[in-house]
């Protein structure tokens, strides 16, 4: 058995990257913080061929439990792909931004990032073989007005791929990101999408299943050579 953990896998983009890991053939762990109805369909929607892992990513001593605990249950097994997926957005101008929101933001999208990595990482370079697949951001790439803490957390996320990828290459484990533009997921509501997909060359916004294909690329064994590399998926609005 083949195994895959992609945090905040209930909805959008996390939702499609567990139903296209399935389709590869692995055992997908979902990762959820509190919405169990929506994590529930997504367990259905691969035919219950996964298991539930509720934690808060941004709580260290959650991972490190729930993650040790499944390790323990499956002495012979390991996470050979992880899709750090899980993010939240507090968007607001830097000058009128709450402090709460910002610690918030940098402590779900890159201190989630390092507590879920750390906890897995050792078994894919024991066993030779990993693929971690970061879920960056165009707001991590170019910056976007409203969003210096998404930004920040999201441009921390890009260095730290290219760091860790240096890290690990010699153990046969890969280190990318994949940052998305506009897709069409709760994280763009509120929006306006008329007049943002004016400024994109591709004239849409994406979908979901078009983001998970490129990480399922990026996890299989053809994508061996591909490593410390952030791939835009944006429609050509920002290259």
């Amino acid at each position: 058995m083949k195994y895959a953990l992609v945090t905040g896998g209930s909805r959008g983009i996390g939702r499609a990257c567990v139903q296209k890991l399935y389709k590869m053939g692995y055992e997908v762990l979902i990762n959820y913080v509190s919405n169990e109805a929506a994590t529930q369909e997504a367990l259905a929607s691969i035919d219950g061929h996964g298991q539930l892992m509720r934690f808060d990513v941004g709580d260290a001593e959650a991972v490190k439990n729930v993650i040790g605990a499944w390790q323990e249950a499956h002495p012979d097994d390991y996470i050979e792909v992880l899709v750090n997926n899980a993010g939240i957005r507090r968007d607001s101008l830097l000058i009128w931004m709450d402090s709460a929101d910002w610690y918030k933001v940098l402590n779900t999208n890159l201190n989630g990032w390092y507590n879920v990595t750390s906890a897995v990482l050792q078994p894919m370079l024991l066993h030779k073989f990993g693929r971690i697949i970061n879920m960056a951001s165009l707001s991590g790439l170019k910056g976007l007005p409203g969003q210096t803490n998404y930004s920040a957390a999201k441009g921390g996320m890009i260095a730290a791929t290219k760091s860790l990828a240096q890290e690990v290459a010699r153990k046969k484990v890969t280190v990318n990101a994949v940052a998305p533009g506009f897709v069409k997921t709760d994280m763009v509501e509120g929006l306006d999408e008329a007049t943002l997909k004016k400024d994109i060359p591709a004239a849409r916004f994406g979908e979901p299943e078009e983001v998970a294909a490129l990480v399922g690329f990026l996890a299989s064994a053809e994508a061996s050579y591909i490593n410390g590399e952030v791939i835009s998926i944006n429609g050509g609005l920002y290259t």
